[in-house]
């Protein structure tokens, strides 16, 4: 039986047993006693309640459960934190729908006991069951997969190895353009590099990671183009597989500061477990407060600008995110409406201490005061964001700086911010070369302590403007 049945039958078991055994245990009659004592602690009711009948709410109860984690049978493996995070959402949804089934009438209603027991229950041990079963196997040696978009690239990586990869991807197009290989090329295999057999293109490195057990995956890419090298780190992330990469070709990659030899390891996640949670914990912390402070201070906003011009309240823009992917950042409308499309213009002369003339009155005051950030707390909620991290730039602003700007890559490596050590030391983007020098100076030595140092000097500058 291939990984991936066994991840699906494993999963499923899992829920199934799981969720029975927490029901089963919770249906005990001591465990209903204990669980509806009388307000003293330690005095039992006298008649104890009887215990729930448990055939059918064992039924209704892993049925529910089970059918809510579908979306989780798929082998897809992926960084601890992420399965936790992604069971916790479900087992959510599962109880949500077992609550609702147990609110109304039915002869099969589950009672609100045996939902609240449940719950904590499931809690744990269904996330350390996905995690363990989601494992990669152990192996007495590493298995690396090489993906690419050059085939002489990957002739020579293949070359350094001191053992023989799984495999490689590689795009159809370029292969077709490579004149040392003679074979005809197929969609799924059947050309070989360096006695290496192809896998795919690069759109099956995501089913090849996890139908392969792949360890490691070495990068063979002529240039590092946005969407295929950082895809693939992006999937090396997802997926928990360390990622390694040529050393001619490291400049657009975090590394170790130590690396030796021809192949440099990619530091594809800077923090720490611990430091991660504490980081984000801090993000969401930050950003429930914030709008719930500032609450007030939103809908003033949107008279404002309502009354100014009669144009729309927020204005949205696509920014760049970890790994060169993109997502929305909306912002409260600083400029007329549609400014960037009439004008052509996308840097404000502001950013270079000017005056642009498409900045309205209401927009002027929010740009001093930094006020016109304040959507961008939803984003931090969301995740899409972090309270602090590099200045997200626009999608084709990135392209043009990176041309001339050697590491600006290096910059998505971590969770774009809402201020960082450029914005606290009033760098803008019409300085590309020193916004870099801040942002590296963050990803470098980014802790938790140096963020609560940025957020304190931007709440001090925040406060010193509108003062």
């Amino acid at each position: 039986m291939d990984r991936g049945w066994r991840y699906r039958l494993g999963s499923v078991a899992g829920v199934v047993l799981l969720s029975a055994f927490a029901v089963g245990v919770v249906n005990n009659a001591t465990v209903q006693s204990l669980a509806s004592m009388a307000p003293v602690l330690g005095q039992l009711p006298t008649d104890p309640p009887a215990a729930p009948e448990f055939t059918i709410e064992l039924l209704v109860t892993v049925a529910v459960i089970t059918g809510a984690f579908f979306p989780l049978y798929r082998p897809r493996p992926r960084r601890i934190l992420n399965t936790v995070a992604l069971v916790h959402k479900r087992l959510f949804v599962a109880i949500l729908a077992v609550a609702t089934v147990g609110y109304f009438d039915y002869t099969y209603a589950v009672p609100r006991m045996t939902v609240l027991l449940v719950t904590p229950i499931l809690f744990v041990a269904l996330p350390l069951w996905f995690v363990w079963v989601g494992r990669r196997p152990n192996s007495e040696s590493e298995r690396v997969l090489v993906v690419g978009d050059d085939p002489g690239v990957i002739e020579d990586v293949i070359s350094e190895l001191d053992r023989a990869p799984l495999g490689y991807l590689c795009p159809t197009t370029t292969l077709r353009a490579h004149e040392t290989v003679g074979d005809p090329v197929v969609a799924d295999g059947g050309v070989s590099l360096g006695g290496v057999s192809r896998l795919g293109g690069l759109s099956r490195i995501e089913d090849v990671l996890v139908e392969q057990d792949v360890d490691t995956v070495v990068l063979a890419f002529a240039q590092a183009d946005r969407a295929e090298f950082f895809g693939a780190l992006d999937a090396c992330y997802e997926h928990g597989v360390d990622a390694k990469v040529h050393r001619d070709h490291a400049d657009t990659v975090l590394t170790g500061d130590d690396e030796m030899g021809t192949l440099v390891d990619v530091v594809i996640e800077p923090w720490d477990v611990q430091d991660y949670m504490a980081k984000r914990a801090f993000d969401v912390a930050f950003s429930v407060a914030g709008l719930v402070a500032v609450s007030p201070v939103i809908l003033g906003i949107c008279v404002a600008i309502k009354l100014d011009d009669g144009g729309t309240v927020l204005y949205r823009q696509e920014r760049t995110a970890v790994f060169g992917e993109t997502f929305d950042v909306y912002k409260f409308r600083s400029m007329v409406e549609n400014a960037e499309a009439e004008t052509g213009v996308t840097l404000s002369a502001e950013d270079d201490g000017g005056v642009d003339p498409r900045v309205t009155d209401v927009g002027r005051v929010l740009r001093q005061t930094h006020l016109d950030e304040i959507p961008q707390l939803w984003s931090v909620l969301w995740g899409d964001m972090s309270v602090v991290g590099p200045r997200p730039e626009r999608p084709e602003l990135d392209s043009d700086i990176q041309t001339g700007v050697v590491d600006w890559q290096k910059r998505w490596f971590v969770k774009p911010g809402l201020t960082g050590p450029a914005q606290v030391s009033g760098v803008t983007g019409v300085e590309p070369d020193q916004k870099l020098r801040y942002d590296l100076e963050y990803v470098r030595d980014q802790s938790l302590g140096y963020d609560f140092k940025l957020v304190t000097r931007q709440v001090w500058i925040v406060l010193d403007e509108v003062i």
